[in-house]
């Protein structure tokens, strides 16, 4: 998905991400940041509501990367309701490929952003990951092996209720192998049913296997560590 498209799907994200996977990873990212006293890499902050878990299980910086102007508009909003938090977040506007800090952090979390790495960039993002963290520093972020898309028709994955309007996501699989899926989705606002506003996202998502993965990671110099189901988490010596 590309910065404009974001920034277009920007006013769903919060509503449909608090009914997917945002609880879960309340629930499982704390424990797998224990003991991490420095600071913490964001990839892909989005609009903030994981940059809020991870202030409030560590206590260090936090270095938020997120190139979208439209989501960064709403961490920071975000942001400004907590004062103290937004004293230990820096908000880089720029891809994680550009991740260069000032100095390495003790950890990287990236959630619900590996999918949009194709196969060609992922082996540069492990090597830039690996550059930000301290020696045993470690890298977590979110994977499951998932079945390969069907290709079919449009259906309503998510319907909000927001004052007198009905937000509403709806998706499709255009295309799809084992390595590359092409979705549609359908972001509207409807007023009495009827359609006000609508914006249409084309994105390609690539599901690498765990071994896969393995071999990359292994590479980069990465060793793996226990994590609950759903979640990887490796360290960098």
């Amino acid at each position: 998905m590309t910065q404009d498209a974001y920034t277009r799907t920007a006013p769903f994200y919060d509503l449909w991400h608090e009914d997917g996977h945002v609880p879960e990873i309340r629930k499982l990212l704390p424990p797998l940041l224990d003991g991490v006293t420095g600071g913490v890499l964001e990839i892909g902050a989005g609009t903030g509501l994981i940059t809020q878990v991870i202030g409030d299980t560590v206590a260090g910086e936090i270095f938020a990367v997120e190139p979208s102007l439209g989501m960064r508009a709403i961490l920071l909003s975000r942001l400004s309701d907590r004062p103290a938090l937004r004293e230990r977040v820096t908000v880089l506007p720029y891809g994680a490929l550009d991740a260069d800090l000032d100095e390495p952090v003790e950890a990287v979390v990236m959630i619900s952003v590996l999918y949009g790495f194709a196969p060609e960039e992922r082996p540069k993002l492990w090597e830039t990951l690996a550059r930000q963290l301290r020696p045993g520093g470690r890298l977590i972020f979110n994977w499951r092996q998932r079945p390969v898309g069907v290709p079919g028709p449009p259906e309503v994955m998510g319907s909000y209720r927001v004052g007198r309007h009905t937000y509403e996501i709806a998706g499709q699989v255009v295309s799809a192998t084992p390595e590359k899926a092409t979705s549609r989705f359908s972001y509207r606002i409807l007023q009495r049913g009827v359609v006000i506003s609508e914006d249409i996202v084309e994105t390609d998502g690539y599901r690498p296997t765990l071994d896969e993965l393995t071999t990359e990671l292994t590479a980069a110099g990465f060793t793996p560590t226990p994590a609950p189901d759903g979640l990887l988490t490796w360290h960098h010596p």
